[in-house]
């Protein structure tokens, strides 16, 4: 009785009553193993995953950000279907999401303003708020984490059923994206595949589904928009630039760079086109090569700036010569990539971006970034889960 008195005083709550049921004890149980669980976790945040505390892990910025990809790997990792979350899974997500999230809280910045005395003396003092880009971005991320949750939610009566054996296609694929869409048995078997009534789905659970799919769809442009501008606001590591090619022209290949060049009007649609770009692994090796491209060149176009940091040349572009051969392949080598992202939204993160979040110390950034990009993730499951029940729908109807 003393232990559990002592446990429900940490916990902050209150003894029901002098005698202990057994289904009482059970519940201090867990509330006992939820919080040492709880003080396991921040440990490993403090220390950077040294355990050995001898101050020679991971930064704090990098280990929050690995705290929110597991823990959205733990909720979300086995859920493979449009269905509503597991209760103990949603709550376990809304309470680690919020003490992740409240270092957010304490990330300030100060700005002056005018505050008037009783005697009618005029003083400027120092007053604190959240960081611009926080103030932002965090309350927009949490929208649209909530709408996420609801659009799974809004699942839970639903005419189409999953089976974990088998496949109606062998070789079916959607076009612009590398996911195989019910192929099972020799490639991703572990999903299951979804499963609709002989006749087909109806009308109102197509209508359902279409602006479910929707919904999702903006959702996950505007996470990866959010991830995009705060990837490109994260310093450029030295290691990066220590390792960016000598030319450019070399990095993205001769006739990449010859269509680049020697085109008036540069269209990256078209580029991508005639690319035939066949598997993700090519897709990801073509974005390395331009993103190392564009930065060589915008290097090139500066180098009359002698500036120690790399840090400078956004201010520095703004004043190169427009009619620069090396400022022009830049933009269009940056047209390119963005073109590629758009086309393959489920790509993987280019080595800029893996090296600019390992090597990253803002906490903020850190926050942002890993909230926005496993949103994104969950955004775009939610859309190809909802294609795959089209897919078989269709796949029914037609043989009807």
């Amino acid at each position: 009785m003393a232990q559990n008195q002592a446990v429900l005083s940490r916990l902050g709550t209150k003894q029901r009553g002098s005698n202990e049921d057994e289904k009482q004890l059970d519940y201090l149980e867990s509330l006992e193993l939820e919080l040492e669980m709880m003080k396991e976790r921040f440990a490993k945040l403090l220390l950077g995953e040294d355990m050995s505390g001898s101050g020679r892990g991971v930064c704090t910025a990098v280990t929050i950000s690995n705290a929110i990809t597991n823990l959205y790997a733990t909720v979300f990792g086995q859920n493979l279907r449009l269905e509503p979350l597991n209760p103990e899974k949603k709550a376990l997500w809304k309470r680690e999401m919020d003490c992740l999230l409240s270092v957010c809280d304490y990330i300030v910045e100060f700005t002056s303003k005018s505050q008037n005395l009783s005697n009618g003396t005029a003083l400027e003092v120092m007053k604190s708020r959240p960081r611009s880009d926080i103030y932002v971005n965090l309350p927009a991320l949490r929208k649209l984490d909530a709408m996420l949750i609801e659009i799974l939610d809004s699942f839970e009566d639903r005419e189409f059923w999953y089976a974990e054996d088998g496949s109606v296609s062998s070789n079916s694929s959607r076009t612009g994206s590398f996911r195989r869409v019910v192929k099972r048995n020799d490639e991703k078997w572990w999903v299951p595949v979804p499963c609709v009534p002989p006749c087909g789905l109806s009308e109102k659970a197509r209508k359902h589904l279409r602006h479910k799919r929707d919904c999702a769809n903006q959702i996950h442009k505007a996470a990866m928009a959010i991830n995009g501008g705060v990837l490109a606001e994260m310093e450029i590591p030295d290691s990066y630039v220590a390792s960016l090619p000598k030319s450019g022209r070399a990095s993205i290949g001769e006739s990449i760079y010859r269509f680049m060049l020697g085109t008036e009007k540069f269209c990256p649609d078209y580029l991508l086109d005639c690319l035939s770009i066949a598997s993700e692994h090519e897709a990801l090796e073509l974005a390395d090569s331009v993103e190392a491209s564009m930065y060589t060149w915008r290097r090139k176009a500066c180098i009359k700036h002698s500036k120690p940091s790399w840090g400078m040349v956004k201010e520095l572009m703004s004043d190169v010569d427009l009619s620069d051969k090396n400022h022009i392949l830049a933009e269009r080598a940056e047209s390119l990539l963005f073109a590629l992202k758009q086309r393959y939204p489920e790509l993987s993160q280019t080595s800029l971006d893996t090296c600019k979040i390992q090597h990253n110390r803002d906490v903020g950034q850190a926050i942002l970034e890993s909230y926005s990009r496993v949103l994104e993730g969950l955004a775009f499951n939610i859309v190809a889960w909802i294609e795959d029940v089209f897919f078989v729908d269709r796949a029914v109807t037609s043989q009807e």
